[in-house]
């Protein structure tokens, strides 16, 4: 059920790091962004994959990780994800994308949920050490990084508190805790 998927579909930033996201998964996924909407049916969204330590290493070390845990840099060695789709525009075809990154990302990432796995999309990126670690053409505009993987922390959601704070945070256990406003608080009527 869809539901279910949404639940179940969040933002993890843990993972087994050994667990391979092989060239045709990340096609799969790709594949459900393709056929997902797009403003005036533009189509103008790229995606460069990675799932090659290599090169994922050159991906992570351009990402913000978390920042409401201020204390926490980022996964360690062997936490890390396993595999990356980096989301560009290709600005010769359409410089407004409207929704589109946004609709390609939740397509993606809810293919990977059904797929067992998990991901976090990033858009604190250096984005000039992306575009010149991996080379990329100046014709792309690098929206975002989705970072993939199998997995490795516990995520729960709840209701945001009477205080009304919405920032997630992790426990002694190392559970992340989202809090989710309340459905009556987001209805206008």
């Amino acid at each position: 059920m869809l539901k279910d998927l949404v639940k179940k579909n969040r933002s993890y930033r843990r993972f087994y790091e050994t667990f391979e996201i092989g060239r045709e998964t990340l096609e799969e996924l790709i594949d459900l962004a393709r056929l997902s909407a797009s403003g005036g049916n533009k189509q103008s969204l790229k995606y460069i994959l990675s799932y090659e330590k290599e090169k994922n290493e050159l991906i992570f070390s351009t990402l913000g990780w978390a920042r409401y845990l201020k204390d926490w840099p980022g996964p360690q060695s062997g936490e890390r994800p396993s595999a990356y789709i980096i989301m560009l525009n290709d600005i010769e075809i359409s410089q407004n994308y409207w929704c589109d990154p946004g609709i390609a990302a939740q397509s993606i990432l809810l293919g990977a949920t059904e797929k067992g796995l998990g991901g976090c999309i990033f858009a604190n990126i250096n984005k000039n050490k992306l575009r010149t670690n991996l080379k990329i053409e100046e014709k792309y505009e690098i929206l975002y990084v989705l970072a993939l993987g199998k997995p490795k922390e516990k995520v729960v959601l709840e209701e945001v508190g009477p205080d009304g704070d919405i920032k997630y945070w992790r426990d002694s256990q190392g559970v992340h805790h989202v809090p989710k406003r309340p459905l009556k608080d987001l209805i206008i009527t």
